[in-house]
């Protein structure tokens, strides 16, 4: 299943709720989309949206943030996959709880799903004050 949202910054709620309708217990979402396109943001209110009030910022550095309700959220901007697996990154996904993966490259995509894992990949392109969404379920 794909969809699209074609959506101003401010409306990036409607985004959030999809993915809230489409996410069960265990599933990763790979972010892709270009510096600030808004990976980070949506990360910052799908976590509001669900009334937690966890500061989420972008763990470039830090490889890997924990918010409350087993929320995971990675930033593999600087890492390969093999440098990802090395670090035993690839092991986290085993905990039970939502996974945001920014900058999650098809490779590490098929890699999950021949795992078994349920991964859905949102796509983010940016023009001016909007985005455009591409959800792929």
């Amino acid at each position: 299943m794909q969809k699209e949202f074609n959506l101003d910054l401010e409306n990036i709620n409607i985004v959030v709720d999809e993915l809230i309708n489409i996410i069960n217990k265990d599933t990763i979402i790979i972010l892709r989309g270009d510096l600030a396109s808004g990976k980070t943001t949506l990360v910052k209110n799908y976590v509001k949206a669900l009334g937690l009030n966890d500061l989420v910022t972008s763990p470039t550095f830090s490889l890997q943030s924990v918010y409350s309700n087993n929320i995971y959220h990675y930033d593999i901007y600087n890492k390969s996959l093999d440098e990802f697996i090395a670090l035993g990154m690839l092991e986290e996904f085993e905990h039970s709880g939502t996974h945001f993966v920014e900058w999650g490259d098809e490779k590490l995509q098929n890699l999950l799903i021949e795992y078994g894992y349920n991964v859905i990949l949102v796509e983010i392109e940016k023009s001016d004050n909007k985005r455009l969404y591409k959800i792929n379920a």
